[in-house]
């Protein structure tokens, strides 16, 4: 696996010194960090290959798939073109700053970037998946799925359409070691609904973390005492959040953002719900967190120490807080829920 070093800066506080019942609630969560890089099928990864066997067929979606006429019709390869093509571009200095980007384009790259624009013909028939996480279980130990001791590796993939407020997922728990012939040229979807459900390939750092209930979750008894100004002040919290003293709770001490297997769920979009299997009606658990940005102007205290540099106005280089490249609704995340009684149960997802 690629090594990156990335801490979580400290928590401002002992949430549990400041309020003891709130203890038996920690959630252990493990931040995935994304970078920017070039996995294998053999490393943990965002947006990477898979480590798919080839007498496996590959999943497709079989839709609906529903173009609303107003995105522009592209395949990932045209997604990940434009995407090197405005990189090149924007590196490249301006002698004078009111100069337009367009104007530093060489005419292949102008030639390029007008038939990438030009679209694609509307896709028939299934659409090919495109992975989104692949997981082992050696650098992220509390995926063992239940009753099946020998899968050490999950593999997550998504159809590039809305179905119908965001892309449909598909969950693949199997054993590594059993894979012995690898498919290296996996088949893609002829077009994509919208560019940023193609990731860019990331290596991870999967990192440990505590975790505390969005208040929404919390009881009123316990919830009540976070708006409390007089305790936090207590603890040294700026006065900052005297207003609001609970948003220094929901900001700083509960739910990490970024991509994330297990933990607390987001809560925000909707009031908390029960998540229940349909199966066997058992409630589900967290599994991954599926993030637009790693980090924002409300969570910035649980930025990387690697990542300070990149935490104040103006915010001119997006890779650190969205290394991805996927964007969920208008800036959310889509979460997966399994059941915890059998892998073979539908898994559920919500955006929050």
């Amino acid at each position: 696996m690629n090594v990156i070093r990335t801490t979580t800066r400290p928590r401002p506080l002992d949430l549990t010194a400041v309020f003891p019942r709130l203890a038996p609630l920690a959630r252990r969560a493990t931040r995935l960090h994304p970078r920017p890089g070039s996995p294998s099928s053999q490393d943990s990864s965002v947006g990477g290959p898979l480590l798919w066997p080839t007498d496996e067929p590959w999943p497709y979606c079989d839709g609906p798939h529903v173009w609303d006429q107003v995105n522009e019709i592209l395949s990932p390869e045209d997604v990940r073109l434009r995407r090197r093509i405005r990189a090149a571009v924007a590196s490249r200095p301006r002698s004078n700053p009111r100069l337009p980007l367009s104007a530093l384009y060489t005419p292949e790259e102008a030639a390029t970037a007008e038939r990438i624009k030009a679209g694609r013909p509307w896709p028939e028939g299934p659409i090919a998946m495109l992975p989104v996480a692949q997981l082992y279980v050696r650098d992220i130990p509390v995926l063992r799925p239940p009753g099946q001791d020998e899968a050490d590796l999950l593999q997550v993939l998504w159809c590039p359409f809305d179905h119908p407020i965001m892309p449909r997922t598909a969950l693949f728990w199997r054993s590594a070691a059993a894979v012995t012939d690898v498919l290296t040229t996996p088949p893609e979807p002829p077009a994509v609904q919208f560019a940023n459900y193609v990731l860019e390939p990331c290596v991870l750092a999967p990192e440990q973390v505590t975790e505390y209930p969005n208040p929404m979750e919390l009881s009123k008894e316990l919830r009540e005492p976070l708006g409390d100004w007089s305790r936090w002040q207590a603890a040294g919290v700026d006065d900052y959040y005297a207003p609001a003293p609970e948003e220094f709770y929901r900001n700083n001490l509960s739910v990490a953002p970024g991509w994330k297997v297990g933990g607390w769920v987001s809560w925000g979009l909707t009031d908390p719900v029960r998540r229940l299997c349909a199966a066997c009606g058992t409630e589900m658990d967290p599994l991954l967190t599926i993030a637009t940005v790693e980090w924002d102007d409300s969570t910035r205290s649980w930025n990387l120490d690697e990542d300070q540099a990149h935490a104040t106005p103006p915010l001119s280089d997006p890779v650190p807080r969205n290394p991805t490249a996927v964007r969920i609704g208008r800036g959310d995340r889509q979460q997966l829920y399994v059941c915890p009684m059998s892998v073979e149960h539908p898994h559920t997802e919500l955006m929050q």
